[in-house]
């Protein structure tokens, strides 16, 4: 089977969740990777550790702008010119719409949110995480090409050995790819970034104001995570929006996420419930939050989370 993956990419490096995309689709078959935008040429053929075989790289610099027309035109050709039978990409706010597009003009089958391996036993049959991962259920893509957006977490990242020929790729796109403008853009910032950190600490109201959250952040660098935060943290400005976690916010996986001060509404849980790992960190014993936690501490976080980070400094 020929796949081709969509490699996004942050400062001209693979984004982590691009690479569990590139593991997924080496179990389906030969795959070549396409990246879009200024790149750079040792991380590409780095992506053959993950295991693509060749790189196309589309380094026209209009494409650095992650305008979604224009990336579905390109991989909607090199899908052609590559005959993939499949497409794998991150499920993620830039990936997912192109998908979409790119599904439409091949008249692929789509799925998103997906979390394991296709079962081909009979059919080509894939598991998706649905209502924001309370339940799953089973798609069976039934037309020829086939577009697969993996969630974040559900793909292992194994690095092995070799690299990949990178090969560059020209694509003569039009004025119709451009026919919308970016007017700005905010980036996050950070040491680590929400959406692709293995541990997240977050924060809310229990914190009760933005002068507080330095001992958050000092937790967080101990551990190397992102900060991230409730709606209300945000919707008062204490922190930036773009650390706003929940289901109107960033949803993310990580491995282990601290939630401090947090209550626990059902739409924060909705954008964290995909966590392997979650602890919990509040005075109110009834809080919501801890009926969702794998691990739960009552307590005063003023008291509870220099304490941590302390002990977490002398074990590390």
């Amino acid at each position: 089977m020929s796949v081709l993956v969509f490699i996004e990419t942050s400062e001209g490096k693979a984004k982590k969740s691009s690479l569990e995309a590139l593991c997924y689709a080496k179990a389906l078959g030969t795959v070549t990777a396409i990246v879009l935008g200024p790149a750079d040429a040792e991380a590409l053929g780095a992506l053959g550790k993950y295991g693509a075989s060749n790189v196309l790289h589309a380094a026209d610099p209009k494409l650095a702008l992650g305008t979604i027309q224009a990336y579905a035109s390109v991989i909607t050709k090199a899908m052609a010119d590559e005959n993939a039978e499949v497409l794998v990409l991150a499920n993620s706010s830039l990936a997912t719409p192109v998908a979409a597009k790119v599904a439409i003009k091949t008249g692929a089958s789509f799925a998103s949110n997906v979390v394991e391996l296709p079962d081909t036993s009979a059919g080509f049959k894939v598991k998706r995480s649905i209502y924001t991962g309370k339940a799953f259920c089973w798609q069976e893509l039934k037309n020829a090409k086939k577009v697969i957006a993996i969630k974040k977490n559900a793909a292992e990242v194994k690095e092995g050995a070799g690299s990949a020929t990178v090969t560059p790729y020209n694509v003569a796109l039009t004025e119709a790819d451009f026919n919308t403008k970016t007017l700005s853009t905010e980036k996050a910032t950070g040491d680590v970034l929400l959406p692709e950190a293995e541990i997240v600490v977050s924060g809310g109201r229990g914190m009760k104001g933005p002068e507080h959250w330095g001992i958050l952040e000092e937790l967080a660098k101990t551990l190397g995570a992102a900060t991230g935060c409730s709606k209300p943290v945000s919707d008062m400005h204490w922190r930036p929006h773009h650390e706003h976690v929940g289901q109107t916010g960033v949803k993310v996986a990580p491995q282990l996420y601290i939630a401090i001060g947090i209550s626990g509404a059902i739409q924060h849980l909705a954008g964290v419930n995909s966590s392997k790992c979650i602890v919990v960190i509040n005075k109110d014993a009834e809080a919501p939050f801890f009926k969702a936690a794998d691990y739960g501490i009552v307590g005063d976080a003023f008291e509870v989370v220099p304490q941590l980070t302390a002990a977490l400094k002398a074990a590390l």
